[in-house]
């Protein structure tokens, strides 16, 4: 088979928010390539419902938001990264708004709603579909712009790095990425003056999860592999509330809910638990509110708990809530009448590629961007709706960088080919299934939101003996999508894990019983390959 090799100025993987802001922001001046791992609207960004967090209401301040998003990160958010994102936020809306984002508004004003954690009304949306229109307007800016390739289906293995050069290189300069073709089935060569990973979080290393099918945290385990430190991994967030419906693939009931005022309630008795656990009641940060509802229903043996909005009017409802409110009819279910069935799922990946304010990593010409990355916004915990908006703030703060820095980028010396001459078809799909199905189970039991040193240990000596299994098979067989995103799973558990055992405290979203109490001091739980 002849190799197949595409050069281009600027490399991206990943077609959400934070690699299509990226694109467009870097497309006036070079050629850039965005590979996405399936569609180019299969990201996290479609299905945000929520919204984008800025300081836009009358007496409310950057110091305030600043403040809110600290105190929801338990004191392990880098400042300055908070400050650096809080103050371009009302330019990003901006920017969106010219790109024909319609938010809703109120007179001639955006209409703003609140979520858990916040201080003030500050979240922008489009009704309870935020993401997908953010998406469908980035992504119709990117398709007519003719300086930008669009490539969906192609799955990154590994980063081409100084390893890969035909002349050996030890400085780990990041030059593009070989990536399996999903249509033939063949690896191809990507390589650019700068790479930038802007490929999701890691939530379907869980059992239940809001997250894509794809994001299996393909960016952090290539990077990790490449030698990036990464940061933070044990800060997983987990949504509170979820649909409990065993047909329907991880359904989102936004936090907005308990904005408008939703109740938390035990299905048989209709109890309202929240008073018992939190002044904040059902506005509690998410960490205390996914805790609360786990200790109940692990308490009382439940499947799950009642959320319950009914009593605001099917009106209200149903302008507030639209979509939700059509999918939840759907399944036999009417909101404005009854409750709704809810579990925690995991929700958000806060840890990742260890980034500076620029969006660099470790490598030189490897820059990263959203959820894979972590530049210290989150800390212990994501405060609601800063996450699209990272999204927006880094993937403009890479492109300000590459831009400024063009000429001191190198381009890119001769690399290998993908080496397939020692590997056959696998006949043992069935081996990926299983190993994939057993990562989910027991990272939820052992690694979910309350966790104990015993079950992390469990988790860790599974994943142990699932490695040497899942390299065996590596080795010896042709790549696939579904190998790729194994491998990378167990990498990515693998750094959880490893996190989650370094950390000897509870605090944020890493709550253990072995250690309750909070350190005095907040430190980063950083891991260097």
């Amino acid at each position: 088979m002849p190799h197949t090799s595409h050069e281009t100025d600027v490399l991206i993987i990943g077609s959400g928010a934070a690699g299509l802001t990226a694109a467009l922001n870097l497309a006036d001046r070079f050629k850039v390539t965005v590979l996405a791992k399936g569609g180019l609207n299969e990201g996290s960004t479609a299905w945000a419902q929520g919204g984008i967090a800025a300081v836009l209401e009358e007496g409310d301040t950057f110091e305030s938001h600043i403040e809110d998003t600290m105190i929801a990160g338990a004191g392990l958010n880098d400042r300055a990264t908070v400050e650096f994102v809080v103050e371009r936020a009302p330019a990003a809306i901006a920017r969106l708004e010219e790109l024909g984002v319609p938010f809703a508004t109120e007179g001639n004003a955006l209409h703003l709603t609140r979520e858990g954690g916040h201080s003030h009304r500050r979240i922008v949306h489009v009704a309870d579909a935020t993401g997908w229109a953010v998406q469908e307007a980035l992504q119709r800016a990117a398709t007519d712009h003719p300086n930008i390739t669009l490539v969906p289906d192609m799955v990154a293995i590994d980063l081409a790095t100084g390893k890969h050069e035909e002349r050996y290189s030890g400085a780990g300069h990041v030059w593009g990425v070989y990536a399996v073709n999903r249509a033939t089935g063949r690896v191809e060569l990507y390589t650019a003056r700068a790479t930038i990973l802007a490929t999701g979080g890691a939530g379907r290393t869980y059992l239940f999860s809001t997250a894509p099918r794809g994001a299996t945290g393909d960016g952090i385990a290539m990077a990790w592999r490449a030698g990036c430190r990464v940061s933070n991994m044990e800060m997983m967030q987990f949504h509170p509330t979820c649909l409990y419906n065993l047909d329907v693939k991880n359904f989102l009931i936004t936090e907005a809910v308990r904005g408008e005022g939703g109740h938390l309630l035990i299905p048989d008795t209709g109890y309202r638990f929240m008073p018992d656990f939190d002044d904040r009641l059902e506005l509690a940060p998410r960490d205390v509110v996914a805790r609360a509802i786990d200790h109940e229903i692990k308490r009382l043996g439940l499947d799950y708990v009642h959320l319950d909005i009914s009593h605001k009017g099917e009106a209200f409802i149903r302008e507030h809530f639209p979509n939700i409110y059509e999918k939840l009819l759907g399944l036999g279910i009417d909101m404005t009448k009854d409750p709704i069935p809810v579990v925690p799922a995991q929700h958000y990946t806060c840890g990742g590629i260890v980034i500076d304010l620029d969006g660099r990593t470790d490598l030189p010409g490897l820059y990263a961007a959203g959820e894979c990355s972590e530049s210290g916004l989150h800390g212990a915990n994501r405060l609601a709706s800063n996450s699209l908006l990272e999204c927006f703030v880094f993937g403009e703060a890479c492109a300000a960088h590459i831009t400024e820095h063009w000429d001191e980028l190198p381009a890119p010396p001769p690399i290998r080919p993908w080496d397939e001459s020692r590997v056959s078809d696998s006949d043992e799909e069935v081996v990926i299934k299983q190993n994939w199905t057993e990562i989910r189970r027991f990272m939820w039991n052992y690694v979910g939101i309350v966790r104990t040193t015993k079950r992390l240990e469990r988790a860790q000596h599974r994943i142990r003996l699932l490695t040497e299994e899942v390299n065996d098979y590596y080795g010896h067989f042709r790549v696939t999508p579904d190998l790729i995103e194994l491998r990378n799973l167990l990498q990515t558990a693998e750094l959880i894990v490893r996190s989650a055992l370094a950390r000897h405290e509870s605090r944020g979203l890493h709550y253990t019983l072995d250690y309750p109490e909070m350190l005095a001091e907040a430190r980063d739980t950083v891991l260097v390959p």
